[in-house]
């Protein structure tokens, strides 16, 4: 299946909402570059927790904004892509039908998904809704983030392909055992063992092995520590 994405790139700028954020883009139809650290002419605020090799790309399912527009419906116009800063949206590609791991060819380039988004807090502000981070964790409706195993030249008119699928853990099954599911020894080992995860993700699942801990979601979630 071909799936014909619309392609979105931003630079840093102070926002009244969400501080220094690169989160407002505006829709490309040309032909851009993809490095490896993402489309030429897009930016990253802070970059602790926002780009890098694992996270070049960020996708978000177009589809989701009607669940969005449903549950907030005074924000409707809000709700269109790519208000949460996503560089790709798409119909047909969704965290049910995506895996960690997948790889795509989008033009000359592949890209492969590394892990789900994980919501901060710049969301509430964005959306003047002080839990929405945390709602979109809760309901999974994240999106995904991909490495680029090959840089090229790629554009809206050029559609994403599936090449290869190297896990069976679903962007949905991920968001489960990371924001979800209790402290559980066998599905961190299950998401640890799958091709292509971010290494950011893979160091979490690391760590609450070792500290037998799930880390606090405060911070993320609502800028401050917890």
């Amino acid at each position: 299946m071909l799936i014909h994405p619309q392609v979105y790139i931003g630079q840093v700028q102070s926002t009244r909402a969400c501080g220094n954020s690169a989160i407002h883009k505006r829709q490309v139809d040309g032909l851009l570059s993809l490095g490896q650290l993402g489309l030429e002419g897009d930016e990253q605020a802070e970059k602790r927790f926002h780009g890098g090799p694992d996270r070049a790309l960020c996708h978000y399912p177009a589809e989701h904004y009607q669940f969005w527009v449903n549950a907030y419906p005074e924000l409707e116009a809000l709700f269109v892509p790519p208000a949460f800063g996503e560089n790709i949206s798409t119909q047909g590609m969704t965290e049910q039908n995506v895996f960690i791991g997948d790889i795509y060819a989008w033009g000359d380039a592949r890209i492969q998904v590394t892990q789900p988004r994980s919501p901060c807090y710049k969301l509430n502000g964005l959306t003047g809704i002080e839990n929405f981070a945390q709602m979109m964790q809760e309901n999974g409706r994240c999106g995904w983030l991909y490495r680029v195993v090959k840089t090229g030249s790629v554009s809206a008119t050029t559609p994403i392909k599936l090449l290869s699928r190297n896990s069976d853990v679903s962007v949905q099954e991920a968001i489960m055992i990371a924001f979800h599911a209790p402290f559980d020894e066998e599905l961190y080992h299950r998401l640890l063992a799958t091709a292509g995860l971010s290494a950011s993700w893979s160091l979490t699942m690391q760590n609450r092995l070792e500290h037998r801990r799930i880390e606090e979601f405060s911070h993320r979630l609502f800028g401050k520590r917890g």
